[in-house]
């Protein structure tokens, strides 16, 4: 298709399904219905360069989602995006593709000419780490046969590994708004060349807080330029900067097709009042139903998250966890685990789930009750994909009824009373095909998973630490953190390193010198014949200072004088 004959791309349409969550931006954006038009056959009808083509079809990938197409009949024309579409729905190739025709690569005419050869071309903005190596994954795919250099910059890994890649020359940079304002206040990250910006999820960049970051890292870059924003949502915040750095945008709204109504009809969603203390002897019997497959746990907080996970370790289950106070390098061992089948359970909190698109998840877990009805959408809808069943099942505390009813009521669920449901409770064997008898621990000959040590924990290297080549930009949040074995990370502030446990860590990492010195003083004892007498003498070299007393007095009579260290 050519989009120069597109009316779509002459007239700034929208192309989408009809949908309650409409935006007002104004003259910004022109808004028309228009009816679903059928997919092409293959991404070469929209004029996308062979060896692109050609790289997605050795991956088996042949045929466009509908948001990819629709995506790329404008992007390709050099429109500016504003795309509401949910994690999941295919956009990254509706935004990617485009970025890789545009980019220029060394072997490319013209590459000699642009203001900073080898500085980025096109810059892709997500809130996740977990998502941003998605991203890059799903571009790199794209680019088998195509010269363009692909960098992912995010925090929790070392800096030296990135800025050498930056220094030797890249097309496209995907990141984190963190660590990409790290290297760009430092003048590592060179923003001149580039020509088109994406932003992907902003509404959960505006949730974490990131939005002043995207927006700095936005007026850095060339005024002439392509902007493509993705979001679930359109929040006042996120629709105020598409007005300020976005010119004449295309709103693209496109709902999933499995969808039917709200939540997804192939979703069985289950809701049951549990007990705090009985919630993982229900969650070690719901993880032997029949045909349960990859199942997603979500808690509130990174302590119940390690505590979970480790109890079902501990029950037998092939069981990892993704939290905020896991280093890097433990959260891509849970990951490629989860992917590769040596576990298929992953406790996650939400905000480090965001970004995860993992196929064939059978069941998710609310282990608590979500805090909204767009929390409880996002999480539920990492099941029953592509046509295939899901189950989600969501445990609300007594606390939590009342919230639960605004959620049943915004989502019109007609569950507004939780059943109360125990781990012994025969309709929780019924509901959700469980084997009569199971017990809340997975048998021996059922232990089939190689487990999560059997995944490589990798070593990104330290960051924030003394000594580094290159130098260390100042510390912010999201690249300061080291990693730790197995639950247990450190976090460096200031040169001063500090040990982190947590509750359900099943190893600790190696705290460095400082550290290991500082908690040997404060919890070393002297054993029998090591020569206590000498521990307690004060040392010659440094004599301890005379404690002093000052004169008490009562009544005008001295009742206490001073006395030296010498004679107490």
């Amino acid at each position: 298709m050519n989009t120069e004959n597109s009316p779509v791309a002459d007239s700034h349409h929208l192309l989408a399904d009809n949908s309650d969550d409409a935006i007002d931006v104004e003259d910004t954006l022109v808004t028309t219905e228009e009816p679903h038009k059928e997919v092409p056959e293959t991404f070469a009808d929209f004029n996308v360069r062979p060896d692109i083509v050609e790289s997605l079809a050795d991956a088996g990938i042949l045929h466009p989602f509908p948001i990819q197409a629709m995506t790329l009949s404008i992007a390709l024309g050099g429109h500016d995006i504003i795309g509401q579409a949910k994690t999941g729905t295919g956009k990254t190739l509706g935004f990617g593709i485009p970025a890789l025709q545009r980019v220029v690569g060394p072997d490319d005419a013209g590459y000699d000419k642009l203001p900073v050869p080898g500085a980025p071309q096109a810059l892709v903005v997500v809130p996740t780490r977990e998502l941003a190596v998605q991203v890059a994954g799903d571009l790199t795919t794209a680019a088998k046969k195509r010269n363009a250099r692909i960098v992912t910059i995010y925090g929790g890994r070392a800096y030296e590994p990135q800025i050498e890649a930056l220094q030797r020359g890249v097309e496209i940079v995907v990141g984190t708004p963190g660590r990409l304002i790290d290297l760009h206040r430092q003048k590592l990250l060179v923003l001149k060349n580039v020509k088109i910006v994406v932003l992907d999820e902003a509404d959960e960049m505006l949730d974490l807080g990131f939005l002043p970051d995207v927006e700095t890292l936005i007026a850095a870059t060339p005024p002439v330029r392509q902007t493509l924003l993705f979001s679930a949502t359109m929040p006042g915040p996120v629709v105020a900067m598409a007005r300020r750095y976005m010119t004449q945008p295309t709103h693209i709204r496109a709902a999933d097709p499995e969808d039917e109504g709200i939540t997804k009809k192939d979703i069985r969603q289950v809701i049951y009042r549990a007990h705090n203390l009985d919630k993982a002897e229900v969650v070690a019997r719901i993880l032997q139903a029949r045909g349960r497959g990859r199942t997603i746990i979500f808690t509130k907080t990174k302590r119940t998250a390690a505590k979970l996970s480790e109890e079902l370790i501990d029950r037998g289950f092939a069981a990892g966890a993704i939290h905020g106070d896991l280093g890097q390098g433990a959260r891509e061992q849970a990951l490629r685990a989860f992917r590769g089948d040596k576990i298929d359970v992953l406790v996650a909190t939400e905000v480090a789930a965001r970004g995860i698109d993992v196929e064939d998840i059978t069941h998710v877990i609310n282990y608590q009750c979500p805090e909204d009805e767009k929390a409880y959408l996002h999480r539920v809808g990492r099941t029953g994909r592509a046509g295939k069943k899901g189950t989600a099942v969501t445990f609300v505390d007594w606390d939590d009824v009342p919230r639960w009813g605004l959620i049943n009521k915004a989502l019109g669920l007609d569950s507004p009373e939780p059943i109360e449901t125990y781990s012994s409770s025969p309709h929780l064997f019924t509901d959700l095909d469980i084997p009569e008898g199971t017990k809340g621990r997975l048998p021996r000959g059922a232990r089939k998973l190689a487990g999560i040590d059997a995944e490589v924990l990798e070593d990104l290297g330290e960051t924030g630490k003394k000594g580094r080549t290159g130098g260390a930009p100042t510390g912010r949040g999201d690249g300061q953190r080291r990693d730790g074995a197995r639950g247990d990370g450190q976090r460096s502030e200031g040169g001063r390193s500090r040990s982190r446990s947590r509750s359900g860590g099943r190893g600790s990492g190696s705290a460095d010198e400082g550290s290991e010195a500082q908690g040997t003083r404060r919890r070393r004892s002297p054993a029998a014949g090591e020569g206590t007498a000498d521990a307690a003498a004060p040392s010659a070299a440094a004599p301890e200072r005379p404690r002093r007393t000052r004169t008490r007095r009562r009544n005008g009579e001295v009742v206490a004088q001073p006395t030296r260290g010498s004679e107490e």
